[in-house]
Order: C-alpha cells, then structure tokens, then sequence
C-alpha cells in the first residue's frame, strides 16, 4: 500500500491512498478517515460507495462526514468507483458505462472481465487491506452509498447479511435491471441473459429470498432521476412483501447531488454508529 496523502481533520486522520489491486488488475486508490478514538482501540467500520462518474474523492470534498465520524469513532472507506488506467476497456462518451461506472459488479464479458470486479475489490480484497492496516473492528461494519453506490451497498448487504450490521442508501438505483442508465451497462457486463443480473439487483434479491434487518434511504423529491432510474417505491413494494423494514425519507425538494447527500450525512452516520454498537 502507497501513501499518497494524509490530512489531521477533527481530530482524526483523512488518508488517500493506492495499491495494485489483484481484483481489477490495476491499480486502485481509496479514502480513509480514522477518527481519534482509533489511537486507543479500534473502531467500526462505515463502507461509502460513489455514484456514477465519481471517484472517492467526491464524498472526501464534498460529503462532509469527517465531524461526525470523528464524534461518533467511525472509520470511514470510500473505494473508487471502476478500475482506472490507459490500458482499461472503456467507453469514453458514455458516462454510464465503463471507467466512473462499474456498478459493484463482477464482470463476465469480454474485454471487461478482466479488470470490472468491483464486487469481488469491495467484498473482498479492499477489506483485507483495510484489516491489515488499519485500526478497524471487522466485525462491526456498515455500508451505505449514493445512487449506483447506494445499489451497491444494498445488493452487498443482502448477499452479506453476517458480515453488515447496517445499511442505507442516498438515492439509490433498487433496480437497474430495469432502469434505463443501468440496464445497458449490466448487459455489457454480464451478457445478455438476464437471470445473471439478479444477483446485483436488489428488488431481485429481495424477490429471491435475500434479506437484511432493516434499511434507510432518504430521497430527493426534485431528483431529476426519480422516475426513471431510482424509483424508490419499488423498493419499499419488495421490502413490504418480504417484511424487511425500511425507513424511506422523500426529502422535498433535494435533488441528486452533494447538497442533498450532505444535508443528510450526520443522519446517516448516527443511524449506522446506533446499529454498531
């Protein structure tokens, strides 16, 4: 692992930095805040995955999570969002494909099977890294995330219920197999047979059998892509059916960007530092 940079905030220490990941065959740069309760003991874990064409710096500037982190002893990870590199497969005028857009899956297509992991780099091999070191309590772990990151978040919680004991969602896609800026992109990815998909769809999760001991996600009501691509409501339909609780907020008037995320961060952190205790 490379130190590229570190910063004291609130006490605590805001970290970037890289390593050459086995997962997507590349290198990968990564966030982390640990708070000042981690110099005496180590402290639990908060997972926070990026939206579309975001790196992990958009939250790092712009999601204003580093106070509360730091009151509440929470480390916080932000992964990137795709593989980077000259010699990765992209689209470079579809910002909804490719580099900035690797929808937490893994890959099964050609060419992108040999560097799109994401699922495989957040489930597996970035928590290791961050096991090995840092200061962090493995077994007290949280994810959340926004729009594509809050699909992410969902679909890994459903699928690791023993390893996350608390999960929420900014906006999040809860069901791109059917959203219009998320079904090319899997179909890319997984081929064209559609039962392949389920397994990063949380509607189709839920549908399966997958469960999780409750959700939050709170929702702008002037987000442009309410109605065709987040569509929240059918995510509130699936938990009803399974009687999974969910706290869904439509907050009026917030749209999808970094205002709205954090306006509702400290929400977000209480609601998880609460669920790892």
């Amino acid at each position: 692992m490379k130190t590229i940079s570190t910063s004291k905030s609130h006490g605590g220490v805001q970290g970037v930095y890289s390593h050459a990941s086995e997962a997507c065959a590349c290198d990968m740069t990564f966030a982390v805040f640990v708070p000042p309760q981690a110099a005496g003991k180590p402290c639990p874990v908060v997972w926070y995955l990026s939206g579309l064409t975001c790196t992990h710096q958009n939250v790092m500037d712009k999601g204003e999570y580093r106070r509360m982190a730091a009151e509440l002893g929470l480390i916080v990870v932000c992964p990137d969002t795709s593989p980077r590199g000259d010699d990765i497969p992209d689209e470079k005028d579809n910002w909804q494909f490719g580099k900035g857009a690797g929808f937490y899956v893994d890959a099964t297509q050609a060419p992108f099977a040999r560097n799109y992991r994401m699922y495989s780099y957040i489930t597996e091999e970035l928590p290791a890294l961050i096991a090995r070191e840092f200061p962090a309590d493995m077994m007290r772990q949280g994810i959340f995330g926004h729009s594509m990151g809050g699909h992410g978040a969902l679909t890994m919680a459903l699928k690791h219920p023993e390893r996350f004991k608390s999960c929420s969602a900014f906006a999040p896609i809860v069901q791109p197999m059917t959203a219009g800026w998320s079904k090319p992109a899997l179909e890319k990815y997984l081929g064209p047979d559609e039962q392949a998909w389920r397994q990063y769809d949380t509607t189709a999760l839920i549908e399966d059998g997958a469960s999780f001991p409750e959700f939050l996600v709170d929702q702008g009501s002037a987000d442009g892509f309410l109605d065709d691509g987040l569509r929240p409501w059918l995510l509130e339909e699936a938990c009803a059916k399974a009687n999974i609780p969910l706290t869904l907020r439509m907050r009026e008037g917030y749209d999808h960007s970094y205002f709205f995320i954090s306006t509702f961060m400290d929400v977000h952190l209480k609601w998880h530092a609460e669920r790892l205790r």
